[in-house]
């Protein structure tokens, strides 16, 4: 029985078993990612998708995805590569694409503005050793990497990753420990954790999708940007009112079709709330 150091479940997997999260899998002496270089989704998009907003705005990157994922969002938007009914049929049927050819990949599409490479779609940090391994080897050809994640992984992820990461979007979905308990099944003080060293190492922004009775009070929003607004940089500066906060709405879908869209309005006024803390506030979806 081997322990997985990745997140907070901390999942005991017999030599063979697969976690929680659908991706990573024992060995006689520790897990590893039964998903590296298995990729469901690869596109060339602009960069302001991710979303990033301050980070080499007008260009595009290439964004790829694998499977699985360590939390159960309802409202899952990529749930066919995430925690779906499907996303097992990509253990077997997803192509491989090894680092060295991916970033070949990546330097071809320099000629159509490409910068680099994001890793994004499902949750990469469940995989962090092969983001590592390509983002290390796209750092040699001179390519950014990226990275869109829930920020559910343990620090020593994060350790392993950050020396080749220019620039992350992490979900930070509410700010209520039972919620993000309950609701989403990850674990707030973790994603917290995660965010406030991420910092300190790239370009972080954060995005927070607004869903109607979940995280759409305006007190809510307030107590998160303060938090937020107080993060520090590497050098203990407190920097935190710069860091981007993309506010997006919601739309039914996937295991959350009970409720309506998020309407415009309570998105313009969670907005403004953060800007009452937060220097940059793009909403999304609207």
């Amino acid at each position: 029985m081997t322990k997985c150091h990745v997140c907070f479940r901390h999942c005991d997997l017999k030599e063979g078993s697969i976690g929680f999260c659908g991706a990573r899998i024992g060995l006689s002496d520790k897990t590893a990612p039964a998903n590296y270089g298995h990729i469901t989704s690869i596109a060339l998009d602009p960069i302001e998708k991710k979303p990033l907003r301050r980070f080499y705005p007008g260009t595009r990157i290439l964004s790829v995805g694998s499977y699985g994922c360590n939390l159960r969002c309802p409202f899952c938007q990529n749930n066919e590569i995430s925690w779906g009914g499907e996303a097992k049929e990509y253990a077997v049927s997803s192509d491989v694409i090894l680092p060295e050819q991916l970033v070949v990949i990546a330097e071809k599409q320099k000629r159509n503005g490409n910068i680099g490479i994001a890793f994004t779609y499902n949750e990469p940090l469940i995989g962090y050793e092969f983001v590592r391994d390509t983002a290390k080897l796209a750092h040699s050809r001179g390519l950014k990497s990226v990275i869109v994640s829930n920020g559910t992984a343990g620090l020593p992820v994060l350790d392993e990753i950050s020396p080749y990461i220019d620039a992350m979007n992490i979900d930070l979905k509410c700010f209520d420990a039972e919620t993000y308990s309950k609701v989403l099944g990850g674990n707030l003080n973790m994603t917290m954790e995660f965010i406030q060293e991420a910092v300190k190492t790239a370009h972080v922004e954060l995005t927070c999708l607004i869903v109607p009775g979940i995280n759409d009070s305006e007190e809510m929003m307030r107590e998160m940007t303060a938090w937020i607004a107080s993060l520090k940089d590497k050098n203990g500066n407190t920097t935190g009112h710069d860091i981007v906060l993309h506010v997006s709405r919601f739309f039914p879908c996937f295991h959350m079709t009970d409720r309506p869209a998020t309407p415009v309005s309570t998105v313009y006024a969670l907005a403004e709330a953060a800007r009452e803390k937060l220097n940059y506030v793009y909403t999304g979806n609207c």
